[in-house]
């Protein structure tokens, strides 16, 4: 897999590369699949998404984020028709997706409800804020779709006076669903 370049950088920072790899394993995109993605950002996401999926839907409300988003894709290779939308979800979250990834926690009761009724088939929300984090996994069990709940905390090696100390990341929550199976955390792969 090639690297993703992200020569151009938002306040927020991109998902870190150790996070998009177990994310790309949650949404398990395939190249029929139609990705849509709730704040975008970086498009760190976005780029990833679009070397696995046929088609990429990026969402982003701050339009100097979407162009962002745009430059960084511009950077690298990828195979799919990508759609850049300046809105805020679910003002314009397309209704024939397949995969949601909400980036970022704005709205994000009303575009679960906008997802599940349009049909999606998975849903993934990275939360970075452990009191949103309870409150979004609270959301995602009233609605009978958290399949599973994890913690994601990476710490980066780095030389210290000759000897490897390490530097802690925030820890990302990632909650994972299917409204299909709606089952209990730890029910999943």
């Amino acid at each position: 897999m090639q690297a993703t370049k992200l020569p151009n950088d938002a306040k927020a920072g991109p998902t870190k590369p150790e996070v998009r790899a177990v994310l790309a394993r949650k949404l398990a995109l395939g190249p029929d699949d139609h990705f849509v993605e709730v704040g975008s950002c970086t498009g760190a996401v976005t780029v990833e998404a679009a070397r696995r999926a046929g088609r990429v839907t990026a969402l982003e409300r701050k339009a100097d984020r979407l162009e962002t988003t745009r430059s960084n894709l511009a950077a690298n290779e990828y195979d799919a028709d990508v759609r850049l939308v300046n809105a805020e979800a679910p003002e314009r979250l397309p209704d024939d997706g397949d995969v949601v990834f909400l980036g970022g926690s704005r709205n994000y009761e009303r575009v679960l409800d906008a997802a599940l009724a349009a049909g999606y088939d998975r849903i993934v929300m990275n939360v970075s804020r452990l009191e949103v984090a309870g409150e979004a996994a609270r959301a995602f069990r009233d609605r009978d779709l958290l399949d599973e709940a994890l913690c994601l905390q990476m710490a980066t090696g780095y030389d210290l006076a000759g000897a490897t100390s390490f530097d802690a990341d925030n820890p990302v929550y990632m909650l994972v669903g299917e409204p299909e199976s709606g089952g209990e955390p730890g029910d999943g792969e």
